[in-house]
């Protein structure tokens, strides 16, 4: 069923309490990727435009609970009022009187960015006291965060019971194009899965190899899957807790005529801290050396793949992306999504800072701003900031 949208509510001269998902990379006072600002524009600038006096509410970072200077909202502001092109009024706290008289002094179509939700420990445990602090500054809620709607907190689930509650635009795009890859999606339909560890990812493992045509597996969670295959990976990370899971997985493949591709090839040192890898074929893994990112090989058979799909998604790097000399397989699916000719979608913030730092973000269909959200939504869970959300009234 459909969620209300803000789109079908009279926001004039109104204060919209708009939770949304700047919880972005800094260095310093810097913003160093601001994708998921820019995809809350969209609702911001129809919240404005409609004169609404819109109070944004974000988390960023781990502060635990109190405040942390590293993790203040005044930088992401900054970034903020630069793309909107009017300013964004910045806050040191989050609830409180004084903060309600800010809200109050907001003109119509005036913006306004809370402090860091996470500063207040009522946010992660949603407490109702809290949640109500919040419910103060706003006659209507709308969610918009969708990177953090699998998270039962104060601003997603405890404040959508106490105001008026909308699915922003983003959330309702990111619902109805992960929908599609849940539903009938046209074939081949492909998917990529990366990252360190198959335990975070184990159980949209075993449900995309129901949905999938292909399931192609890198970084540090196909060490898992090799080991489940019978493949030495020496020092490698794996989880040897996991490796009967995998093994059951590669064996439903098997046995529904799912092609699952594992590395042939790798990128292999000693450390991290070694400045150029060397290429060797897994079989052929040199003593007390661990591998740190997929092969030229290995990049060559996923791209083969993605070409000739229909529908692709992709989340989670090839490799130790964060070091330059085990980037070239994250950076080569990276390509490959780009050129394919399917709908594609990619989720995940180091699959998507690969297309944007390759510049190649404009040819992928759709970017997912949920890593774990997106993940979880595959998986067919409910998302509790979306459930909490109430249906159009049918």
């Amino acid at each position: 069923m459909p969620k209300r949208s803000v789109a079908d509510v009279d926001v004039s001269g109104r204060r919209v309490l708009l939770r949304v998902d700047f919880n972005v990379p800094l260095d310093g006072d810097r913003v160093t990727d601001d994708t998921r600002i820019r995809a809350a524009l969209p609702t911001i600038d129809s919240l404005v435009g409609r004169g609404a006096r819109v109070v944004l509410a974000s988390h960023l970072g781990r502060p635990k609970g109190e405040p942390n200077p590293a993790y203040r909202m005044a930088p992401v502001a900054r970034r903020l009022a630069d793309l909107l092109g009017r300013d964004v009024v910045a806050l040191e706290q989050i609830v409180g009187p004084a903060v309600e008289r800010s809200v109050e002094a907001l003109p119509a179509g005036g913006v306004l960015l809370l402090e860091n939700l996470r500063f207040d420990q009522g946010e992660e445990t949603n407490d109702p006291a809290f949640a109500g602090a919040l419910a103060r500054l706003g006659d209507i809620y709308v969610d918009d965060a969708f990177g953090a709607a699998h998270r039962a907190h104060a601003s997603t689930v405890g404040i959508a019971s106490l105001l008026p509650a909308y699915a922003g635009l983003l959330l309702l795009c990111e619902v109805d194009v992960l929908s599609r890859l849940l539903g009938e999606p046209e074939r081949p339909f492909v998917a990529i899965l990366g990252g360190a560890k198959v335990s975070d990812k184990l159980v949209v493992v075993g449900g995309l190899v129901e949905r999938v045509d292909a399931l192609l597996i890198g970084g540090g969670m196909a060490n898992t899957f090799l080991l489940a295959d019978g493949v030495d990976v020496g020092a490698s990370l794996v989880e040897r807790d996991r490796v009967a899971d995998a093994r059951r997985i590669l064996d439903t493949a098997t046995r529904r005529g799912i092609q699952v591709l594992l590395p042939r090839d790798a990128t292999v040192a000693t450390s991290l801290d070694d400045a150029m890898g060397r290429t060797v074929t897994v079989t052929t893994l040199p003593a007390q050396s661990a591998i740190y990112d997929i092969g030229p090989e290995t990049v060559s058979r996923f791209a083969a793949a993605i070409s000739g799909a229909r529908t692709v998604f992709w989340n989670g790097p090839m490799g130790v992306f964060e070091r330059p000399a085990f980037a070239a397989g994250t950076r080569g699916v990276a390509a490959a999504v780009a050129a394919a000719p399917g709908f594609t979608v990619v989720g995940g913030g180091d699959s998507v800072a690969a297309v944007e730092q390759m510049g190649v973000s404009g040819a992928i269909d759709h970017i997912s701003t949920g890593g774990g959200a997106s993940l979880e939504f595959l998986e067919g869970r409910s998302l509790p900031g979306i459930a909490a959300i109430p249906d159009v009234a049918g």
